[in-house]
């Protein structure tokens, strides 16, 4: 670690430090597109517990909250992983690991939008939802950056329940409480997780190498992550059918879960044949491109099915 923390300050005493801090280097450390992917599953989950159109109030605050949340973790995650981002070809441009903002201010930052978003939640919401939110915080910091990321081939695996957490905030800001569709939903992104990250860190893998974490294509070989890309996709697909009866969901979601489980499944194992063709361009991202075309389209028809009835 302390080599790698050495790395980081020679990488840092070379950025132009003197550039002061804009509202843009604020907003990258927060990582907008993933926030993004998860507004994607809190909407159609929320139109869903409604069975129809919730409250437009309703919506807009716990999309603030839920933003305001993930915007803190990832804020906050970005402070405690300076260091090895620096070491990354993919994220030595983050304003935490070149020092264009200081520690300091990225975990004042990271806490300041923490605490408002809990408090949103709190008071224009439920307390559920807000005592949710804060789970999700928690978690992410400290169950995945602090002690999963580092130590086990399996940190995106648990670490990813973290993501799973905006479909159980929707669900109780509209409800008030949780059920077994709820957790069906949590349960789908919690398997997508996997096929989705680790064609990336299959791609990136060598940024991993040499940031010293351990991530199952850093660890195990191509074939070995190809297999377990395919069980896990296995189990989501399997998980979204497993929506339509607890939910009863109409015969667009079903028919979509079939083929878009279909095309990817199709996708899982094309990769596994080029690792098996021992290729020099595996093409990882394919499977990571699609994998977030995928959930979208998933919990676009999930949100779109109950005006079915």
């Amino acid at each position: 670690m302390s080599s790698r923390l050495s790395d980081f300050d020679q990488a840092a005493s070379v950025q132009p430090n003197f550039i002061s801090p804009t509202w843009r280097a604020y907003l990258a450390l927060t990582k907008p597109r993933i926030i993004e992917l998860l507004l994607v599953t809190t909407i159609p989950t929320m139109f869903l517990a409604a069975g129809g159109f919730p409250s437009w109030s309703l919506v807009c605050w716990t999309l603030l909250g839920g933003t305001l949340a993930a915007g803190g973790a990832n804020v906050l995650n970005c402070y405690l992983d300076r260091d090895i981002d620096a070491l990354m070809q993919r994220t030595a441009h983050r304003p935490s690991a070149t020092g264009q903002i200081s520690g300091k201010n990225t975990v004042i930052f990271g806490i300041i939008l923490s605490i408002i978003s809990v408090v949103v939640l709190a008071l224009t919401v439920n307390f559920l939802s807000a005592g949710l939110a804060f789970v999700a915080i928690a978690f992410y910091v400290i169950g995945y950056t602090l002690l999963l990321k580092r130590r086990t081939s399996q940190n995106i695996v648990w670490g990813g329940a973290a993501g799973c957490m905006p479909v159980l905030i929707g669900w109780s800001a509209v409800t008030g409480s949780l059920s077994w569709a709820p957790v069906i939903l949590f349960m789908i992104v919690f398997f997508w997780t996997p096929p989705h990250y680790w064609p990336l860190s299959l791609r990136y893998k060598e940024d991993y190498a040499a940031a010293g974490i351990p991530m199952l294509p850093v660890e195990q070989a191509p074939a070995v992550v190809a297999k377990q890309i395919i069980y896990y996709s296995w189990a989501m697909v399997g998980v979204t059918l497993l929506l339509i009866p607890v939910a009863q969901m109409n015969w667009l979601y079903s028919v979509s879960a079939v083929g878009l489980g279909a095309l990817f499944l199709y996708e899982a194992y094309a990769l596994q044949a080029r690792v098996r063709k021992d290729l020099a361009d595996l093409k990882p991202m394919k499977l990571f491109h699609w994998s977030i075309t995928y959930l979208s389209l998933i919990f676009l028809v999930v949100g779109i099915d109950p005006f079915l009835n």
